[in-house]
Formats: structure tokens, C-alpha cells, sequence
């Protein structure tokens, strides 16, 4: 593919494939503890892109900071990201609310990348961050009020949205140099390494392996694990980390047309609205 194009398909299909979690939690949740799910999605992704890299005859690393740099960096971007986010709606958190935590992405990173990377948001990029905040809020809005918000799970899911955050700046600040496929390689390690003594210790590590569990772990394997990380990594290195934040305020409108499509559930004006707002959020932030 003409590289130029792929640049141009790549936050489309990040948006796109990224969003798919939400339906993969839903489909997992009644045959497996998410901790225990992600711990075996983690190995899995590890193995298939070690093979890759052995294929591909890439270099591993010589030196024992880079290993640490992109191990690091997947306890971030994966480990402590999504065990906190399956973690606090297994124990009660509504996936309205879930999602618009993870909203606030964008707003944390905008705050950081000025002092930790001495990136300049400027006040265009800041109007499409405010301008699809409102819209990520409108589309979860109608969920708010599905129950009660438990303080605890409340606390975790932020923990694992700002762990996204400092992940998505740590990457930018060392991976650069390493090949994508090493790099994702690695960072699964990480996230395997932090996940197993979580699950052993809190649970009691079950999976049904029904049709469903399998075809989803299958798809969060190839397609999150490996599909959606790698252009994640691709756009980081390829941009402003504010910018590819933004695009996750995408993120919750496409999930939830994908819930319509999948699970009936009912679209309102207001999420509509709610949609277009945080396109036109996305457009104004990424706009040269």
C-alpha cells in the first residue's frame, strides 16, 4: 500500500477497530474474568508477534533499556489501562460512565505533553479537545443514570485513564527507534508480566471456552492486540500525541453504533447529536 495512503486510512481504522472493545467486553463478560481474559490475550499477542519478528528476521534489541522503555510502556498502555477499565465495570461501574472517563484522555494529555514533551497545543487543538469532549458526553449521557457509580471502580477506571495517558507520552518519549512489531512484541510482555499476580491474586481465573469467548479473543488478539496497537504506535510516531488522543473521542460514538447494530440498543437525538459533535471536536484538533 502507497504509504502516504496508509498515513491517510490509519486514524479511520484505528477508530474503527479500536472501538470494537467495547463489543468484545460485552461478549466476554458472562464466560470470563477480565483479568484472566486479558492475561491470556496478552500471551497470546505476545507469541503470534514473536513469531512475526522471527519470520521477519527483525532485530531484537541489544541494549537493556529499550526493553525496559517498551515493557514500561505496555504495563501503561495495556496492563494497567485495561485491567483498570474490565476491572472497575466487572465490579459495578456503568459503561456509560467507563466511557466517558476514558474521555477525558484527550484533556490529561493536552495538560501533559506541553511539560513532558514541550509539545504547544494551540488554542485551535484546544477547541476541538473541548468541542469533542461535549460530544463524547452527549453520546454517554442517556447512560448516566443506568445505576449507581461505586466509588472504588469509579477510582480504578481513572487510575487506568491516566495510565493510557502518561503511556501514550512514555512511547512517544522512547519507542521511536524500535521496529513497531519488536516494540509491540515487548510491551505485551510487559502488560503479561503485570497482569498474572493481579489475577492470581483477585481471581480465580476462569474462562469458559465457548464459541463466543473464542471468536472474541481471537478478534482481541489480531485485531486489538496486534491491528489497533500497531496503528496506535504508527500515529504516535507519526504525530502530536494530543492529536491521536483525540481521535478516541471517536471512539464512544462508534461503539455505540456498533452496540445498535449488534445488541439493538436504542440510539437517541441527543447521542446523534452527540456523534456529529465529537467529529467535528476531532476535525478542528487535527486540522494543520
Amino acid at each position: 500500500m502507497n504509504p502516504s495512503l496508509f498515513a491517510r486510512l490509519a486514524p479511520p481504522l484505528f477508530v474503527l477497530i479500536w472501538a470494537t472493545g467495547f463489543v468484545v467486553a460485552r461478549l466476554v463478560a458472562p464466560y470470563a474474568e477480565p483479568l484472566t481474559f486479558l492475561f491470556v490475550r496478552y500471551v497470546l499477542a505476545t507469541l503470534v508477534l514473536a513469531g512475526i519478528v522471527v519470520v521477519a528476521r527483525v532485530s531484537w534489541p541489544r541494549r537493556w533499556s529499550d526493553w525496559r522503555n517498551s515493557m514500561i510502556a505496555g504495563v501503561l498502555l495495556h496492563g494497567f489501562y485495561l485491567g483498570g477499565v474490565f476491572w472497575a465495570v466487572k465490579h459495578g461501574l456503568p459503561a456509560g460512565i467507563s466511557a466517558l472517563v476514558a474521555g477525558l484522555q484527550p484533556l490529561a494529555t493536552g495538560l501533559l505533553a506541553g511539560p513532558l514533551l514541550g509539545e504547544r497545543v494551540s488554542p485551535r487543538r484546544w477547541a476541538g479537545i473541548g468541542i469533542g469532549f461535549m460530544g463524547a458526553a452527549l453520546v454517554v449521557a442517556p447512560k448516566l443514570g443506568d445505576g449507581g457509580v461505586p466509588p472504588l471502580a469509579l477510582f480504578i477506571c481513572v487510575l487506568g485513564m491516566l495510565s493510557i495517558t502518561f503511556g501514550t507520552i512514555w512511547q512517544k518519549r522512547t519507542g521511536s527507534n524500535l521496529d513497531l512489531r519488536v516494540n509491540a512484541t515487548i510491551q505485551y510482555i510487559g502488560a503479561a508480566i503485570v497482569t498474572l499476580p493481579l489475577m492470581l491474586l483477585l481471581e480465580e481465573g476462569r474462562m469458559d471456552l465457548t464459541l463466543p469467548l473464542l471468536g472474541a479473543l481471537a478478534w482481541a488478539v489480531f485485531g486489538l492486540s496486534i491491528g489497533a496497537i500497531g496503528l496506535l504506535l504508527f500515529l504516535i510516531r507519526q504525530g502530536a500525541v494530543v492529536g491521536v488522543a483525540t481521535l478516541l473521542y471517536l471512539v464512544p460514538p462508534v461503539a455505540a453504533l456498533m452496540a445498535f447494530v449488534f445488541f439493538g440498543e436504542t440510539l437517541s437525538l441527543i447521542q446523534l447529536a452527540g456523534m456529529a459533535l465529537a467529529a467535528l471536536g476531532v476535525a478542528v484538533a487535527s486540522r494543520n
